[in-house]
């Protein structure tokens, strides 16, 4: 079956990244079209009302990416926003996708990185659109596979969801972003009686308080406006399954309340219905800020705390089971693999220390996408460091060396019409920016430089002769 193209919404205050991102998506059997600021951006998407797809840059003139993708989420919870942010930026992905966001794309940005990402989009939607019913046999909008770590933290996690996993106590995951609180609880349901029943998640994060009751709980033909035909909530699609809450810590305290009800009651109508129906569910709530903390600042009702809190589970971040690191980043390697159909022969072991030494703040998520970019680029049989983000090769937080005008100037010379730029150059001329940035930032001095970018002076050395001819640039003697 062939799938339909989306219609896509590029908000950028570059007007030349507008022009080239909206050709090149037009060549690719994409319908787009550009607004120069955040404020024109969410203006043309409530007149249009056909956009399904939002391509915006994290900084922008007026407003900050965020605040552009919590007012089209508010109007459209279903909406798909990617936003463009640079590597050294890693926080505030995390930060976008805790928010409601489906993905982030990196700068410089990568052709077919773009067109990967928008193909993943489509393919997805095609299950979406199913029907309740279909979505109720499949028992979960997505399948993805896993691989379990062999860590003694990752042991710990596993052993927890096996003890719990057959009793029908509502659980709390916590963890931080990117650490897999969606694949532990498909796991914990995937293990329990209710396997063959359907597994629903939702993502509290993107609920509007207006739409928030009719996403739970289902509303009936006109109980609001905008409300045209009968619909199941996600606890109705759910019913004798499990349903999985994340980021359950941003629901507004009216919700709060409905919901404790409806689990205290195990019964439920739709907004707007009069008819109770009975409900046979297991709950499976997630967040990233500790549920006892929040009641007692009076976020979070505690009476509905208790409810959840039958059993937690916590689960560590990359950087506490850096024994995981190696099998988690071939297991992306393999899948990233199949998807391109390249063959690569795994990593440099120089490759594997680096990961191994940095820090991780978008946890698996982030080694994910990582990963994946440097298959993307990488031309040779394995994949090497020319590949990798500066602030993993540099290893620290040094990395915010990359200016945001130097990110702006890569990615005009990277950017997706040029096709005379091959993949295997982007690596290269964004670190040969980051050396530039650190040379200008320290005056030009290359002992200053190499502290700055965390290496050592030969190293500085050799990189510069490496880019002998195009580095353009005088450095001081020590």
């Amino acid at each position: 079956m062939k799938l339909m193209k989306k219609k896509i919404l590029i908000i950028d205050d570059d007007l030349d990244m507008c022009i080239l991102l909206t050709r090149f998506l037009t060549r690719n059997g994409y319908e787009a079209e550009a607004a120069h600021s955040g404020a024109k951006g969410i203006e043309k998407f409530v007149q249009d009302g056909t956009f399904e797809i939002v391509i915006c840059d994290y900084r922008l003139g007026d407003k900050k990416g965020i605040e552009v993708l919590e007012a089209i989420k508010n109007v459209d919870p279903n909406a798909i926003v990617l936003i463009i942010t640079g590597y050294s930026d890693i926080k505030t992905a995390v930060e976008v996708i805790k928010s409601g966001a489906y993905d982030y794309i990196t700068k410089p940005l990568v052709p077919d990185e773009v067109l990967n990402i928008l193909s993943n989009i489509s393919k997805g939607s095609a299950i979406k659109n199913q029907p309740a019913e279909k979505l109720k046999k499949a028992g979960k909008v997505s399948e993805e596979l896993f691989v379990q770590g062999q860590s003694a933290q990752s042991r710990t996690l596993y052993h927890q969801v096996e003890i719990v996993a057959n009793t029908n106590y509502s659980v709390i995951l916590y963890g931080e972003s990117g650490t897999g609180k969606e694949v532990i609880a498909k796991t914990i349901h995937n293990l329990s009686n209710r396997k063959d029943k359907p597994f629903i998640a939702i993502d509290c994060g993107t609920l509007s308080k207006e739409l928030a009751g009719s996403e739970l709980f289902g509303h009936m033909k006109g109980a609001f406006t905008g409300a045209l035909t009968d619909k199941e909530g996600h606890f109705e699609m759910a019913n004798g399954g499990t349903l999985f809450l994340d980021e359950v810590a941003n629901l507004s305290y009216h919700i709060q309340a409905s919901l404790l009800r409806v689990i205290q009651e195990r019964r439920f109508k739709r907004v707007g219905g009069t008819k109770e129906m009975p409900l046979d569910i297991r709950i499976i709530v997630a967040s990233n800020e500790n549920l006892q903390d929040s009641y007692k600042k009076g976020k979070f009702r505690e009476d509905l705390y208790h409810r959840f809190n039958e059993f937690s589970i916590t689960l560590p971040g990359l950087s506490q089971r850096k024994d995981d690191i190696p099998l988690f980043a071939d297991f992306f390697l393999q899948k990233t693999k199949t998807e391109l159909k390249k063959t690569i022969n795994g990593f440099d072991s120089e490759v594997m220390q680096l990961f191994v030494n940095y820090s991780w703040p978008g946890n698996l998520r982030e080694l994910r996408n990582v990963v994946r970019r440097a298959a993307l680029l990488t031309t040779t049989s394995t994949i090497n460091k020319l590949t990798l983000p500066f602030e993993i090769i540099a290893g620290n937080e040094k990395a915010e060396i990359f200016s945001y005008e130097v990110q702006q100037k890569t990615i005009q010379d990277t950017i997706i019409i040029k096709k005379e730029v091959h993949l295997k150059d982007t690596a290269a001329r964004a670190e040969y920016e980051a050396i530039l940035g650190a040379l200008e930032q320290v005056n030009y001095n290359k002992s200053k430089a190499a502290e700055l970018l965390n290496i050592d002076r030969k190293t500085l050395y050799n990189k510069i002769r490496a880019y002998e001819g195009n580095f353009s640039t005088t450095a001081t003697a020590d």
